[in-house]
């Protein structure tokens, strides 16, 4: 279970700080690469949980 909630807090760190880099350089290449890396650490995330 705490392993859950520390890649959860994990997860919203990482986003935390691209949103500040989104923000502070707001290009749409910079905005579509953001978007993959968090789809795809969501993925990883939600694919680990089910996983057991």
């Amino acid at each position: 279970m705490l392993d859950r909630i520390l890649a959860l807090v994990a997860f919203g760190v990482l986003a935390a700080f691209l949103a500040v880099l989104i923000f502070k350089v707001p290009r749409v290449d910079l905005i579509v690469v953001v978007g993959i890396t968090l789809a795809l650490a969501g993925w990883d995330f939600f694919s680990h949980r089910r996983g057991g």
